[in-house]
């Protein structure tokens, strides 16, 4: 339902920026609602993610379904378990079991594929390719004007921010907005399925391998591929000044450097990847924001531009393909008036990305808290350092994985056609 049903919506120019998952969701939305011409600006000469795997779980599978895409997305690999293991010994110390007979099982897939997927959803003439943006230039009542690098320019009523957590539409128009290098560092590929099972059968599990300060993740990802990606922490003040890139090549020996302490298979494993296939990625964070809209209700953020946190609980993607639905329903709802749209749209984002904020803090200090109790009993032992870091599951997570946003958006429609009738 909207207000004004009687009243034509206003015409809207929205320019996207950036073609990950959240820009590709928000172009599909978008086109969904009267009176909004849809532009979308990629910084690439050709669109592709860079990356492996990628979770798509309850919460992601809703929103793929309220895109209408959800059918399209074929491929992938069920998670039937999740490991936790310690990298050193060997030993067990979580397993969850996990049903896979519902009609859409969480799976595991490449981060192409669901690429691929969103892609065939977007109309022709939508995306615009090789457009890096340079500047935004706030016009007042006209709106806003794009300056890019083709030194082109484009004028847009609104601007959607869905440009990842180097976000160039997040530094116009918050400046003093800054993120740091988290300390964290992750190493990213695919191999063959086959490659993996041989050196240790639990690799064709999705799980984690831990060490406190190091873990190396294993999980299948569907059409005979597994990835690997291995992850550990480095001082940032060491470290932070070298780590400005995203998906940058690296050399098999500089990753394999980083866990000799791994049991032998693990090591192998790390061994048999195909030269030139890994890509390392630096975790960045920043401070949360107090609103996700800026300049008048001229410019929007969605996904990691919108919440900068070097962890997304696997679901980052997720996060970002739900902003750019509710962005589109709050738009449709408010007949394209930006102002009332974006309020909503802050209203209803904020308190989730604020939650998110909330458990990362709360998780860090409960380790911390731990930890400083085994170093007071004398017992600061690697295995229970292993069994403090290890992840675990259960229903205080249901908020991010079972996030169904279309109810979400019900219950706001609810709640509105209550207190005004749906009406001015």
């Amino acid at each position: 339902m909207t207000v004004n049903s009687s009243t034509p919506p206003k015409q809207l120019k929205v320019a996207i920026v950036g073609g990950g998952p959240g820009g590709l969701a928000t172009a599909i939305a978008l086109s969904k609602v009267p009176n909004v011409e849809v532009k979308l600006y990629e910084k690439a000469k050709l669109l592709r993610e860079v990356g492996a795997g990628i979770n798509i779980g309850p919460n992601t599978w809703n929103v793929l379904e309220l895109l209408g895409v959800a059918d399209t997305l074929t491929s992938g690999h069920p998670i039937s378990a999740v490991l936790n293991v310690n990298g050193r010994t060997g030993e067990e110390i979580y397993k969850f079991e996990r049903d896979i007979s519902v009609k859409r099982p969480a799976i595991r897939t490449q981060r192409t594929k669901l690429q691929s997927t969103l892609l065939a959803h977007v109309a022709p003439g939508v995306i615009q390719l090789a457009k890096q943006l340079l500047e935004i230039i706030d016009k007042g009542d006209d709106g806003v004007v794009l300056g890019f690098a083709d030194e082109t320019k484009e004028r847009a009523d609104l601007v959607v921010g869905a440009d990842g957590i180097r976000s160039v539409v997040r530094d116009c128009a918050w400046p003093d907005y800054e993120i740091k290098f988290t300390g964290t560092t992750i190493w990213r590929a695919l191999l063959p399925r086959r490659a993996l099972v041989d050196q240790d059968p639990r690799f064709d599990i999705t799980g984690w391998w831990h060490l406190p300060n190091s873990h190396v993740y294993f999980s299948p990802v569907g059409e005979g591929l597994s990835e690997i990606a291995a992850r550990e922490y480095q001082d940032p003040a060491v470290h932070g000044a070298s780590k400005v890139v995203w998906g940058v090549p690296v050399t098999n020996e500089h990753v394999e450097s980083h866990f000799k302490s791994y049991l032998p298979q693990i090591q192998r494993a790390l061994q048999s990847i195909p030269q030139g296939s890994w890509r390392e990625f630096a975790a960045f964070a920043g401070p949360e924001l107090s609103s996700l809209t800026s300049w008048s209700h001229k410019i929007v953020l969605v996904g990691d531009s919108s919440h900068a946190l070097s962890g997304a609980f696997g679901s980052g993607a997720g996060f970002a393909m739900e902003d750019g639905w509710v962005l589109a329903q709050t738009l449709s709802y408010f007949r394209n008036d930006l102002r009332k749209a974006l309020s909503l749209f802050d209203e209803i984002r904020l308190p989730y990305y604020h939650r998110m904020y909330e458990h990362l803090d709360a998780m860090a200090r409960g380790r911390r808290t731990r930890l400083e109790e085994l170093e007071r009993e004398g017992t600061d032992a690697e295995e229970e350092r292993v069994r403090i870091k290890a992840i675990r599951e259960g229903e205080d997570m249901d908020w991010i994985y079972r996030n169904d946003i279309g109810r979400v958006w019900e219950q706001i429609v609810s709640r509105l056609e209550n207190v005004n009738g749906g009406k001015e």
